[in-house]
């Protein structure tokens, strides 16, 4: 039975499934933590990845009862956005930047005003937000100039695990949209942005990497870290992508489904057969893993809103849910913005969290509620910024992530959107779909073929409840609206 090996790498931990690469079944999981990071400054040493995914990979290998060697690929998938700079050796020359790093938001906003929000997203599909690659290279610039010297590669995270395994300096098409110097829709980077809008004193051609195709092969595990991990050297390595790119695979999702994605960031996302350009800068044109691209919309406060209230209510994030769950919907409640960590979707780094409407009739359970609506009219918003930009979205919701447990979560998203909501058997759906990436570069076969073979079972469905959400949307739009103006 061949075996295959899919590595998340999130911000939070390393995740690493093992599934029969024929079936998909799962064989076995394994987890190991990562550095605990907050905003505004948000780093990680590199080298903390490679050391939980040792950890974790181990882990898998004991609860599946098969030795690493028993492995015939490896595919890596991992957080977006982060800077890995290297130097001329291949040497990490500071700590990775990561996505939710905020202290680059002056540059991104530099970058916007000297090239212009409609230029930015013809040249990349995406406007830059302290989130993007190419902001943290511009901070670089501006804060740590011997640094900017010295780089010779630019990966990010992803990247640099693949680098690790095979000693080649590859990326694909997912995470490369990521950048903000990159092309999906030309397939090309624009390192031209990079030496007119960053620095003309870096090579920048010679510092990307090489973007490889859906199920192109990244290169093999070396003899070294097959040592190491124990491995056998030589087992092929896929070409690994963007967490949530790849988590979409892991989710089977088709053109016209919509993923809503509750973890540490949320995600709101679709797939889509043709590019997206979304003038506004809500929606990221980015590409997805299987050659398509895949508009989405992030935003910074996500289950993190939920564990912050369960903690300042003193309980824990499960009995929030039940707090929530045992409110009347019809009843009058607080409204929340919770921009706790400032907001990426919309671009507001340095806000805060805003409540409105308390008063001495307000219940535990209302309060809870409206904590549970914050994230979730947050992303609905963007769902509504990925349908404005000309993507139907008419098939399934599904919820997935780590909040996604929730039936709380679930519940309140059916009952926003009207529309019923689904969970599949994907509790870890990037790890799961760097398995289908790696069993489609084990046998040669598209990465579709193998996403529908392996589309995971549907486990639950929550349907809307009766009340007006239609109603409680407009309130927290209202108020966030005067967060942004606040803010401006």
């Amino acid at each position: 039975m061949p075996i295959v090996a899919g590595i998340d790498s999130s911000t939070q931990s390393c995740t690493v499934e093992l599934r029969d690469a024929g079936d998909g079944a799962l064989l076995g999981t394994g987890r190991a933590p990562h550095p605990v990071t907050h905003p505004p400054l948000s780093e990680q040493d590199p080298a903390a990845w490679w050391r939980a995914l040792a950890t974790a990979l181990a882990l898998a290998c004991r609860d599946a009862g098969v030795r690493p060697g028993s492995i015939d690929a490896v595919s890596v998938t991992a957080q977006c956005h982060g800077l890995v700079a290297l130097d001329a050796a291949g040497q990490v020359l500071r700590p990775a930047k990561l996505w939710n790093d905020t202290t680059s938001a002056p540059q991104a906003a530099g970058l916007v005003a000297r090239y212009g929000a409609r230029n930015w997203v013809r040249a990349t599909g995406l406007t830059p937000t302290a989130a993007l690659t190419v902001t943290k290279l511009a901070w670089l610039a501006e804060h740590e100039p011997g640094n900017l010297r010295r780089l010779t590669t630019v990966l990010v995270p992803h990247d640099w695990l693949t680098y690790r395994l095979t000693g080649e300096r590859v990326t694909d098409r997912s995470d490369a949209s990521g950048t903000g110097y990159y092309a999906a829709f030309e397939n090309r980077w624009r390192t031209d942005l990079l030496t007119e809008l960053v620095s003309p004193d870096v090579d920048w051609d010679a510092a990307v990497p090489r973007v490889l195709g859906p199920a192109e092969p990244a290169g093999r595990v070396l003899p070294e870290v097959a040592a190491e991990l124990g491995l056998r050297p030589g087992v092929p390595v896929g070409p690994g992508g963007g967490d949530q790119h790849l988590g979409a695979v892991g989710l089977g999702l088709r053109t016209g489904d919509v993923a809503y994605s509750l973890g540490t960031s949320g995600v709101v996302l679709s797939v889509s057969a043709d590019p997206v350009f979304d003038s506004t800068g809500w929606v990221d044109g980015v590409a997805d893993a299987t050659g398509g691209y895949l508009p989405l919309v992030c935003t910074l406060n996500s289950t993190k809103v939920t564990d912050t209230f369960a903690r300042l209510l003193g309980v824990d994030v499960g009995t929030l849910g039940h707090l929530a769950l045992a409110a009347d919907p019809a009843q009058a409640r607080p409204t929340l913005v919770a921009y706790l960590d400032g907001e990426r979707s919309p671009d507001l780094p340095n806000a805060q969290g805003v409540m409105a409407g308390l008063t001495t009739a307000s219940t535990r359970e209302g309060l809870a509620l409206s904590v549970f609506e914050s994230v979730i009219f947050g992303l609905v918003r963007g769902h509504q910024a990925i349908d404005a930009a000309g993507v139907p979205t008419p098939g399934e919701v599904v919820a997935v992530g780590g909040g996604a447990r929730s039936l709380a979560y679930r519940q309140v998203l059916a009952d926003v959107l009207g529309r019923p909501v689904i969970t599949r058997d994907a509790p870890e759906a990037s790890a799961r779909g760097a398995c289908v990436q790696g069993a489609a570069v084990l046998s040669g076969s598209d990465i579709k073929d193998v996403r529908d073979a392996w589309r995971p079972p549907l486990v639950a469905v929550v349907t809307p409840r009766p009340g007006d959400s239609a109603a409680l949307m407009e309130r927290y739009l209202l108020l966030a609206e005067q967060v942004r103006a606040d803010n401006g």
